[in-house]
């Protein structure tokens, strides 16, 4: 039996005790606050607020299109096109900031590594305007 008081006393839950008192009542008091502060402000917006729908308001509006179109018209490709080229460049300089900074720590390697990246990039880009890929035509 003596094992048993040994688990009581290692998983001691007396809520009385200075841990509870100090550290988690103060806790559940700012979430029960937090709790009623949002739900009286979701309250207050929505009944004080002027409820006015119109045609409008109630109509989407994606990507510059007008939504009364047909959802299967032709789409222009140059809008992925250019958002891919952006992610691609953005890439570029997410290594290339680096890179230039520690350029006095690295080896020959690191540096050439880097010069191969930079003209594989270069010829991406060439071949993107040789194809004529960014004309809005």
């Amino acid at each position: 039996m003596n094992y048993s008081n040994s688990i009581k006393s290692i998983f001691n839950f007396n809520t009385n005790s200075t841990l509870f008192s100090v550290e988690y009542i103060p806790i559940a008091v700012l979430i029960l606050f937090a709790i009623f502060l949002s739900v009286l402000l979701l309250l207050l917006s929505y009944f004080l607020s002027v409820q006015n729908p119109e045609t409008e308001k109630l109509s989407s509006y994606e990507c510059g299109f007008e939504p009364y179109e047909d959802a299967r018209h032709k789409f222009s490709v140059n809008f992925y096109i250019v958002a891919i080229l952006f992610i691609v460049f953005d890439i570029e300089a997410m290594y290339l900031f680096p890179w230039s900074v520690s350029l006095s720590n690295l080896d020959i390697s690191g540096f050439w590594s880097m010069i191969d990246f930079i003209i594989e990039l270069g010829v991406g880009y060439v071949y993107v305007i040789y194809m004529d890929a960014l004309d809005w035509e």
